[in-house]
């Protein structure tokens, strides 16, 4: 039995290639779209999915709600679409990127009836590379993260930078300080992330997301860099998140559990 999915920001440009992943899946079936821009178009004219559905402005106005919904909107959207996903007992795969801990504990209480899985990334290579920065950060004194993205990329650092130094951190807490001492631009020192690591935030046109992890240490240096070219690189950890929500009660944060890793 195919497990029922729709989307929430439909008509975006990461909502539409999800759209499209979901619909080529033998195992998921598409049967929602939802995205207030769009309201009352053809699901088939705005994300290229052969189908016959067409989009709801809101979710309220879905006559059957799926199984899972997926997010990929914004901050202030994605706290009402995961509300409704709570109150009304859908499982939640959750792309969007920002929320606050307060967040996260409303999540952690809404969700008694369905699931809910945050990832900052879906992308199988950035998993890995978070885990083997994290296996590294022992073994060295010094660290730096740099994230590159896109020019629309609202908030930074990315999700991805943060949970990445977030288990640096946890891994090690013997890390050298920060020898500046004059800033003569200010922040050209990036920001001060959990354990004193540095992160810096690139928002460049031609990007799409990218991060590399510096480390060093007397005699040595190691570098763990991931690039995604394409939102196509988002949709293999998508949709096995689709498919495996049910399986994880509460607030999940992460793709790693679904990884084994």
């Amino acid at each position: 039995m195919a497990v029922s999915v729709g989307v929430f920001g439909a008509a975006g440009r990461m909502g539409a290639t999800v759209c499209r992943a979901l619909a080529d899946d033998p195992a998921l079936e598409l049967t929602a779209a939802v995205d207030p821009g769009a309201a009352g178009e053809p699901l088939r004219r705005v994300a290229g999915v052969a189908s016959d559905l067409e989009v709801a402005g809101k979710a309220e106005h879905l006559e059957t709600p799926p199984q899972v919904m997926v997010d990929f909107t914004h901050l202030e959207a994605a706290r009402s679409n995961l509300a409704w996903c709570a109150d009304n007992g859908v499982h939640a795969v959750v792309g969007t990127t920002g929320f606050t801990e307060e967040d996260l504990d409303r999540f952690r209480s809404a969700f008694t009836r369905s699931n809910c899985l945050i990832a900052p990334n879906f992308a199988i290579g950035a998993i890995l590379m978070m885990r083997f920065a994290e296996l590294a950060a022992p073994w060295f004194e010094t660290a730096e993260v740099l994230e590159f993205h896109h020019d629309a990329k609202v908030d930074s650092p990315s999700g991805t930078a943060l949970r990445t130094v977030e288990r640096m951190a946890a891994a090690s807490d013997e890390w050298a300080p920060d020898p500046t001492t004059t800033e003569v631009v200010p922040g050209a020192r990036g920001g001060e992330g959990p354990g004193g690591i540095r992160v810096h935030a690139v928002r460049m046109r031609g990007m799409v997301a990218h991060q590399e992890v510096l480390l060093g240490t007397a005699g040595q240096t190691l570098s763990i860099r991931h690039d995604s070219y394409d939102r196509s690189s988002f949709m293999p950890g998508v949709v096995l998140a689709a498919k495996r929500i049910g399986e994880l009660p509460g607030v999940t944060i992460g793709l790693d559990v679904l990884l084994d890793l």
